[in-house]
Formats: C-alpha cells, structure tokens, sequence
C-alpha cells in the first residue's frame, strides 16, 4: 500500500456512503485531470526561470502568480494547507526513520506493522444492507452483486487508512513531536450577545448566522449536539449576520435580538429554524407569543426597529472578519465555515482545550 495515498481516504466509518459516492464519480474525474494535465507544453525556446507564461511578451512570473493566490487564500485556509502540508511531512518522516531504524524499506515496514486482511464478502453484504436505501438511490437499486467491488474497494481503503492512523498515532507517541505552527485567530468581540454554556469556558464558539439561511438550520443538529456534549465547558455565541437577498432575514434577526430581551432567545431561536417558512411579520409575531413572550413587550421593540443599530454592528463586525456567508463559526478565533460535522468542531475545540489557551473572544468581548 502507498502510505501516502491512504491518507487521502476519508476517516471514519461514518463516512462510508460518502466515500462511496465520491468512488462512484472517479471515473468521470480522472480522465479530464488527465486531459488538463496534458495539453500542450509550449513550443519554443524555454522560458526564462520562474516566467510561467508571455503574452506579446509581457512575462508572468511564479511570484506573481503565488501572489495573485495568496489573495484569495484566507488566513484560516493558508493554515489548513501549511498544517496538512506539515503533517505530511512530519508523518512520513516517522515512518521513514522506524523503516530504517527496523532495517527495513517503508513498503516493506508498512507490511509488517499493518494487518492488510481482505475485506470479505459478508462485511460488504452488511455493509450494503444498513445503508440499502441509501445505495440504492443512488445507483437505481441497483443489486449487491453490481455494487460489491465498489463497496469493497471503499471499505477496504477505509481499514487501511484506520490502520495507518494508528501507526502514526503509535509513532508520534514515542518520538519527541513538536509542532509550532499556530493556528490563525482573530478577536470577535461578543458583548451584550446571547450565549450558553460556561461564561468562563475555557472555548469560546461564536456563530455568525442568519434564521433565513437553510445552511443555518442544516447546521443546527451539528450545533445543538456540540452544545450538549460541551455543556459548561464551552461558551456557544450567536452574532447575526442577516444576508441581504433573504427578504425576512433582518425581521427575523430583530425578532430574536426581542426575545432575547425577555431572556427567551435560545427558545425564539429554536422555533424560528424549526419552521423557516414562518418568517414574515405576523408570523413572527406569532411565535413571540406562542413561546409565552410578552406581546406588548415584544411588538413595542419589534416595531420601532430597536436592535437594528446592534444587528448592523455585528454585521459590520463579520464583513470585517471576512465573513461572506452564513454559518461561519469562530472557535477561540479559529475560522470554521459551513455546515461543517460534528468532529470537525470537536478536532478544533478539543485542541484548544488541550491548549488551555484563554479566549480572544473572551478577551474582546465587554460581558
């Protein structure tokens, strides 16, 4: 096995059906890489070095074209390269230093420390059986035999990657690893914002989001289970960032900046994502008092318009975050954006309690 290719291969069990879709597209995928990569090197005298094209003679330089990508690289994105870049690195080392320390090649030590069993025929069976309808949908119910090699191949990838995270794992524990690269942060102030969990947790997790926004409320399973599995020991905030081509956006986000002011946001919050087709005035109105709000209360801040100066803030506050959609998360400063899984908000907050760093959000914020 190529130790380096398999650690392209998604982790984790529970991301097999998506394993097996991807596979389902390779076919389609190779060839035009292959097409892109091989058209025409030019024709004529070599270029000068680090020229990458001419136009009627005007150079291109690799420096100009890193630069022209850096622009378009966030300080979070640059992080993720150069940090898996890094891991790359730091793995491939270990492994070729306990190859040649057991006086063995990397193919050959690899062999000898990873259970490379076959996949059988009854573990593709089941495995087709719990995510049938799945498959099925996506092949045209389609018979197990038909889809067997894919699954197959799918599975048995994902036992080699499985394997070789924990020999990795097994490495770095008896080497002397330090890693200091830092992740990229930014402080987002979070006063005077609805939150729970712990006001003193170690992670703070800040949202920028709109009750509008469908990728929102596809997030919120992912929300309220890093929510409840935390509890105390992080602090989840929630900043509005109304998009502007969602016509109910702002009237949403004033609704809940109103129940936030009878100490009821979480509970609005949670009402306004379970039915997102209930955001325009009257509807809002509605729920205020469906959720047991004070309707004079309520409709009093709701119609003169009172939060809006604090929701254009912490708008204000997101495009200068470089926040341009919704949701975008801040875990302890480190940017998170989209409807991301669980274990991709537990990796960073695990990290971060580990660290035990305090909170730049905590920092800024006037709580």
């Amino acid at each position: 096995m190529n130790y380096k290719a398999a650690r392209l291969i998604g982790a984790g069990r529970r991301k097999m059906y998506a394993a097996f879709g991807a596979l389902a597209f390779s076919a389609v995928a190779i060839p035009g890489m292959i097409v892109a990569t091989a058209w025409g090197a030019p024709s004529g005298p070599a270029p000068a070095a680090g020229v990458m094209a001419t136009v009627n003679g005007r150079q291109f330089t690799q420096q100009q074209v890193d630069d022209a990508v850096l622009k378009n690289v966030s300080p979070s994105q640059l992080y993720d390269l150069r940090k898996q870049a890094l891991d790359e690195m730091i793995d491939d080392y270990l492994i070729d230093q306990a190859a040649k320390k057991a006086g063995l090649s990397t193919d050959k030590y690899l062999a000898r420390e990873m259970d490379h069993g076959q996949v059988t025929d009854a573990e593709a069976r089941q495995f087709f059986e719990q995510h049938k309808q799945a498959i099925e949908s996506q092949t045209k119910n389609a018979p197990f035999e038909q889809v067997k090699g894919r699954i197959v191949a799918v599975l048995q990838r994902q036992d080699e990657k499985e394997q070789h995270d924990a020999l990795i794992k097994k490495l770095r524990a008896e080497n002397q690893v330090s890693v200091m690269l830092q992740p990229a942060r930014v402080a987002v102030a979070t006063g005077g914002a609805p939150w729970s969990g712990g006001a003193a947790a170690p992670v703070t997790v800040v949202e920028f989001s709109d009750f509008q926004c469908p990728y929102c409320r596809a997030a919120e399973s992912t929300v309220k289970q890093i929510r409840q599995t935390y509890g105390d020991k992080i602090k989840f905030v929630y900043l509005n960032f109304p998009l502007s081509f969602h016509d109910h956006a702002l009237d949403a986000a004033r609704a809940g900046a109103c129940a936030a002011q009878q100490d009821k946001f979480w509970q609005y919050h949670d009402a306004l994502f379970a039915d997102q087709t209930k955001l325009a005035d009257n509807d809002l109105k509605a729920t205020a008092a469906k959720i047991g709000l004070d309707k004079q209360k309520f409709d009093t801040c709701f119609n003169a318009k009172k939060p809006d100066a604090m929701i254009k803030s912490q708008q204000a506050q997101g495009d200068a975050l470089g926040v341009t959609g919704t949701p975008t998360f801040f875990i302890n400063g480190r940017e998170l954006v989209g409807a991301q899984p669980p274990d991709k908000f537990s990796e960073i907050i695990n990290e971060e309690m580990a660290s035990a760093k305090p909170s730049r959000e905590q920092q800024a914020s006037n709580d």
